[in-house]
C-alpha cells in the first residue's frame, strides 16, 4: 500500500542557506529509496483554514519505506538543517 510524506512549511524560510544545505545534503543521501516526488511547493488554495507556506508530497512504496528512508542516516544528516530553516510539520499518510 503506497505511503505518502508530507511536509507543510508553516512560516517563511528565516534561514535559506540552511535550506540550501538540507537540500544539497539529501540529494546526495537518496540511497536505493523509492521516492516519487509528487507535489513540490505547488500553488495551494485554503478551502478551511490557513494555507501553510509551502507543501511537498512524496510517494513511497509503504509507510515502513517512508519511515525507514526519514530514520536513515543519510536524511538524518539533513534535517538538521531543514529544521533551522523554518518551522515545518510532517506526517507519513498511508493510502488505499
Amino acid at each position: 500500500m503506497p505511503a505518502y510524506m508530507i511536509f507543510m512549511r508553516e512560516s517563511p524560510l528565516r534561514e535559506p542557506a540552511e535550506y540550501a544545505e538540507y537540500r544539497r545534503i539529501g540529494q546526495q543521501n537518496q540511497g536505493d529509496f523509492k521516492i516519487t516526488p509528487l507535489s513540490v511547493y505547488g500553488k495551494v488554495e485554503a478551502v478551511e483554514g490557513a494555507a501553510p507556506d509551502g507543501i511537498i508530497i512524496v510517494q513511497f512504496p509503504s509507510a515502513a519505506d517512508a519511515r525507514a528512508w526519514y530514520n536513515s542516516p543519510g536524511y538524518q544528516a539533513a534535517l538538521p538543517h531543514r529544521l533551522k530553516a523554518a518551522t515545518w510539520r510532517s506526517m507519513i499518510v498511508e493510502g488505499t
